[in-house]
């Protein structure tokens, strides 16, 4: 006498919740990383008429008008800048940042952050807003 099992397990598997699970999650992705490049330090940028789609920096060096300056938001000595700098950049492959001044900073602040890239040997950018 033959038995015959009346639950059988279906192989098949659907993956139209994996594919739910997986959009979401790059959604969200897509927006956190969108935002978190944006820094808290306000400083006015200057305008500049051609700009071009800019490549993202690993280090962000803000400068306020009075001369004080911002290493990814944190505040350093000028004494400290260059120390900072240097050791965030050292394990990075992308040996660049980002200068952030307001359009009202002394240009000798700026130079002086130019002055250290130069000396490390490091890529530039200077940030700008697009003139409209």
């Amino acid at each position: 006498m033959k038995i015959q099992r009346r639950n059988k397990a279906n192989p098949e598997f659907s993956l139209a919740a994996m594919t739910d699970v997986i959009l979401l999650m790059l959604i969200f992705f897509m927006i956190t990383s969108s935002a978190a490049n944006q820094s808290a330090i306000d400083v006015k940028l200057p305008k500049a008429g051609a700009v071009e789609d800019n490549i993202p920096n690993p280090l962000t060096v803000s400068i306020k008008p009075d001369g004080t300056y911002f290493v990814d938001d944190n505040p350093v000595t000028r004494d400290q800048l260059e120390s900072v700098i240097v050791s965030k950049l050292t394990d990075q492959t992308n040996r660049s940042f980002t200068i952030r001044a307001d359009e009202n900073t002394m240009h000798k602040d700026v130079v002086f952050v130019m002055e250290i890239a130069e000396k490390n040997k490091f890529n530039i950018a200077i940030a700008t807003v697009k003139d409209k």
